[in-house]
């Protein structure tokens, strides 16, 4: 047996555990660290949202749990333990046939993630004849299944259109087709919904929540989008500067965040329980750069509670358990923090 193959012992509870994942970036200003000892798991048939500012490595997380991270970039440490064996130390045809089979990815954008000069059904095809013994036409037969599946009309017409030839929301959809086509155990959603517009959007989360809850798979929802953290997920991983700053189940997380980032991002958004009139609070200053993170808390230029506090400025705070049991925050002075959103 590989060494990669020893047995996790969290494979008892959780389908996917990250630990201390660190990635880098050579840069003329020396290694970037675009995430940075991040730490999550999930369990089969949950689905767990990570949430953050564009650049804050939400994307960059899963393309380093897949091992697909785009070069001159690099995994530099920690342990992907996947239906309990470590991934990270597979070798890559090993890892090969875990992409897709075991863990698939819907990437953000529908239009430049499938290739334009093939149809789609060649595309779909591919997916099988790669990781099964089906020949061709077994393939396309079970391509027109998952098609259908997906809610694509005639799809015995749709599987030899090309990318150009579908609207956004139909893009999207065979994308997800392609990734559910092997039934993995962990689907990964990159904003499946960007560029959609609102009704589209919702019948697409709706069919990926449809999925996970027949297939039981463990579902990553990779979103800006609080609105849909509070309807589609179970859980929740909020990512600054390469970080994950809190984590949550949504009953405790909504309403009761428990660090100064994620009051943020609230006192940000829309709601229905203020005053139409009333303006949006946006977060003061810019995402920090990451080749030159301050010592210690990234967020304290930004932050309305820490701004200036020495300890803040000096240490880098670490996830540690709050008050309410599996909530953790990396903030220590969440305890100051108003009751509740609103009063933020």
């Amino acid at each position: 047996m590989n060494d990669a193959a020893e047995k996790s012992p969290a494979a008892s509870t959780s389908i996917l555990t990250v630990s201390d994942l660190c990635t880098v970036f050579p840069t003329e200003e020396g290694l970037v660290t675009t995430v940075d000892a991040v730490s999550f798991s999930l369990k089969a048939g949950e689905t767990l949202a990570v949430v953050g500012e564009s650049g804050s490595g939400k994307t960059m997380t899963f393309l380093s749990v897949l091992r697909l991270v785009p070069p001159p970039g690099r995994v530099m440490g920690g342990e992907v333990w996947f239906d309990g064996t470590n991934i990270a130390a597979l070798p890559e045809q090993q890892m090969r046939e875990i992409r897709g089979a075991g863990i698939a990815m819907v990437f953000q954008d529908p239009l430049t993630a499938l290739n334009p000069v093939f149809t789609i059904g060649d595309q779909m095809i591919e997916v099988f004849r790669a990781h099964t013994t089906m020949n061709r036409r077994q393939a396309r037969a079970r391509a027109i299944e998952v098609l259908e599946r997906v809610h694509i009309p005639s799809p015995v017409q749709r599987i030899d259109d090309y990318p150009h030839q579908l609207s956004g929301g139909m893009r999207q959809r065979v994308l997800i087709a392609m990734a559910i086509a092997l039934r993995p155990k962990v689907l990964i959603a990159d904003e499946p919904t960007t560029a959609l517009d609102v009704t589209v959007q919702a019948q697409i989360l709706e069919l990926l929540a449809e999925l996970r809850s027949e297939l039981g798979m463990g579902m990553v929802l990779i979103t800006h989008d609080l609105g849909l953290v509070a309807k589609y997920a179970d859980r929740v991983a909020v990512m600054y500067a390469g970080r994950v700053v809190e984590t949550s189940p949504i009953a405790q997380g909504f309403g009761q965040s428990r660090h100064p980032y994620t009051r943020s991002l609230f006192r940000s958004i829309p709601r229905l329980d203020v005053p139409a009139d009333q303006a949006l609070t946006a977060i003061e200053g810019q995402p920090p750069n990451l080749a030159k993170l301050p010592e210690g808390c990234a967020f304290e230029p930004r932050c309305f509670l820490g701004n200036g506090r020495e300890d803040c400025r000096r240490e880098r705070p670490l996830l540690a358990p709050t008050d309410t049991g599996l909530h953790l925050s990396a903030c220590p002075h969440w305890p100051n923090l108003p009751e509740s959103e609103a009063d933020a």
